[in-house]
C-alpha cells in the first residue's frame, strides 16, 4: 500500500519545470503569497481536467484574496502542457514533467492509460494540497478517479474560514 502524505507534514521540496520556463519549488509559494495551492492534473488527456483548471482560474481572485498562491502540475510533457494551457488560458502558474517518484512522494495515484488514444505514459489522478506559510500540508484531497474532486469555491471559502486568526483552526486529521 502506498504511504499518502499526511496531513500536518511538511510538504516534500519538489522541482518542477514551469511553462514559460524557468523551475520552482511546489512547497514555495511565491511573494507576496504565504501559503500555496498545489493542484495536480491529470493531462491534457482529460476533459474534467480542463473544466476544474478553467474554474480554478475563474477563483483565482478568491485564493489571492486568501494570501494563497495557486499552481498546476501534471506528468505531461512541455508540448502537451503548453497545447493544453492554450484552451484554458490560465493566469497562474503551470509546471509539467511530474515524474512517477515525484508523484509517489506526495502519495497521489498513479494511472497507465487505458490506450494510446487517451495518453501514453502513467499519469497522476487529481491531487490537491493547500501548504501553510510552515510549509505544512494544511489540507489534502487525493482522489483515485477524476469523478472525485473538491468544490473550488468552497475550498476558497474554508480557506478564509481557516485563516481567520479568531477561528484558531487547526490541522485536522492527524490523530495517531
Amino acid at each position: 500500500m502506498q504511504q499518502k502524505l499526511a496531513a500536518g507534514a511538511v510538504f516534500p521540496n519538489i522541482e518542477v519545470a514551469l511553462l514559460g520556463g524557468g523551475h520552482t519549488s511546489l512547497a514555495q509559494a511565491t511573494k507576496p503569497y504565504d501559503w500555496r495551492l498545489v493542484v495536480v492534473y491529470r493531462g491534457k488527456h482529460c476533459p474534467k481536467c480542463t473544466g476544474y483548471l478553467k474554474t480554478l482560474n475563474e477563483l483565482l481572485p478568491e485564493f489571492h484574496a486568501q494570501n494563497v498562491d495557486v499552481i498546476a502540475v501534471s506528468s505531461d510533457t512541455q508540448e502537451k502542457a503548453a497545447a493544453h494551457m492554450e484552451v484554458i488560458e490560465p493566469t497562474f502558474p503551470v509546471a509539467y514533467g511530474l515524474t512517477i517518484e515525484q508523484m509517489q512522494s506526495l502519495g497521489l495515484y498513479i494511472s497507465n492509460p487505458r490506450s494510446a488514444a487517451e495518453t501514453d505514459a502513467p499519469f497522476a489522478e487529481p491531487g490537491l494540497f493547500v501548504i501553510n506559510a510552515d510549509g505544512q500540508v494544511q489540507l489534502v484531497d487525493i482522489s483515485n478517479a477524476p469523478f472525485l474532486r473538491p468544490d473550488l469555491a468552497g475550498l476558497a471559502a474554508g480557506i478564509a474560514f481557516i485563516r481567520k486568526p479568531e477561528s484558531n483552526y487547526p490541522i485536522r486529521g492527524t490523530y495517531v
